[in-house]
């Protein structure tokens, strides 16, 4: 498989894909099953109500807003070892889970979970634009979103089998960790090349950089609407049952696993501000779509199409790559983190506020924001012209 992969062209390349590739099929694995697991867990096991739930949601997303304090951690450890780190940290909070079946039992280990699951994501996307070319990047993000499809789709047929014999602290504690000994594993190992710049140790914001920051914003504002609200919206209005929103992470997880290197080709092809383009114009259809569509299946399609164009989004921190400073990338994919979770407190209560008064009116919204964004995307040079400023 190595011989046929991005990069393959030299060891360190291939070390660092191998090293990234590990990660991510944990880091997905230990997420997808702690997801899978949580809500039945807490309901069951922690009689945790719904006012609850909200306040771990949100203490979830705390890691995600601090994402730039992975700046000042390299100041201390190297990029790649923290890496591994977060993902055995992401492993530990959710080997943990099973053991503490209560509301402040449940906040902590999600809290120690949702850290390592943050700062490895932010720490992937850095890795990968650091280490990999302007041409190879792309193709290896997408094959990074295939491995973690795949990862997820396993982490759901082990949890569907195992809970045939296991109870809930068993299958937190066997998902958790295997991740952990993964993550504990990589540690010390050092996939990194001696020819990449070396990255600045504190928070960078440049003016320069405003498209991306305005990007990264919307996007995920945006996103917050989908994971807020689309489920939703099937489950009462369509009465999907468990089963039928099961069989739609199936089959979007299936297709992605296709798709996504497709997606890192098109990059390269046609360049990120057509890729971008094609993605916001098509999310202004589906966020209408889920406003005015009576229709159970078509809202189904509006799910997966949803979730193929989420896809996409690697494109904006291509874009970063071919524009920026190479010592900014690991600071500016912490402060992108934080700004794409802005949205995370905001828009979730805004929308159910909304909600309350027209559904259609959240959807709407999200049709606002994607034509924001396809706005912008106006502002993205052409192919040929981020391949002249990244020669510069």
């Amino acid at each position: 498989m190595f011989s046929q992969t991005p990069g393959a062209d030299s060891q360190a390349h291939r070390r660092m894909y191998l090293f990234l590739i590990i990660l991510t099929v944990a880091s997905a694995l230990a997420f997808q099953g702690w997801r899978t697991l949580l809500n039945n867990f807490a309901v069951e096991q922690a009689g945790i109500d719904g006012f609850e739930m909200g306040v771990i949601q949100s203490v979830r997303e705390i890691p995600g807003f601090l994402a730039l304090l992975v700046v000042y951690l390299l100041l201390i450890i190297r990029e790649h070892r923290l890496a591994a780190l977060s993902v055995a940290v992401l492993g530990l909070g959710v080997a943990a889970t099973g053991f503490f079946p209560s509301f402040a039992g449940i906040t902590i280990t999600t809290l120690i979970m949702s850290f390592g699951f943050h700062y490895f994501e932010t720490l992937n996307m850095s890795l990968t634009l650091q280490h990999f070319d302007l041409r190879e990047a792309p193709l290896v993000s997408g094959k990074l979103r295939a491995a973690m499809s795949a990862a997820n789709l396993v982490a759901g047929g082990l949890i569907f089998v195992l809970a045939i014999w296991l109870n809930y602290q068993m299958l937190f504690l066997i998902m958790g960790g295997v991740v952990f000994l993964v993550g504990a594993g990589t540690l010390f190992s050092d996939p990194s090349s001696k020819e990449t710049t070396p990255q600045k140790k504190r928070m960078v914001l440049k003016k320069r950089y405003w498209l991306f920051y305005a990007l990264t914003f919307l996007a995920g504002a945006r996103r917050q609407v989908f994971v807020a609200f689309a489920v939703f919206l099937l489950v009462q209005k369509f009465e999907y049952s468990v089963q039928a929103v099961t069989a739609l992470f199936v089959v979007n997880n299936l297709i992605n696993i296709f798709l996504s290197p497709l997606i890192g080709r098109a990059v390269n092809r046609f360049g990120e501000r057509n890729v971008l383009g094609l993605e916001y114009f098509s999310l202004i259809l589906v966020f209408a779509g889920y406003a005015l569509t009576e229709s159970a299946w078509f809202a189904a399609v509006l799910y997966i199409l949803d979730h193929i164009f989420f896809n996409f989004a690697f494109a904006m921190r291509t874009y970063f790559q071919k524009i920026a400073d190479p010592a900014d990338i690991a600071p500016s994919m912490a402060v992108g983190f934080t700004i794409n979770h802005i949205a995370a407190v905001v828009i979730p209560v805004l929308g159910g506020l909304a909600w309350l008064e027209n559904y259609r009116i959240v959807f709407w919204g999200g049709a606002v924001l994607s034509l924001g964004s396809l706005v912008l995307t106006r502002c993205i040079p052409s192919k040929a012209r981020l391949e002249e400023l990244a020669g510069e």
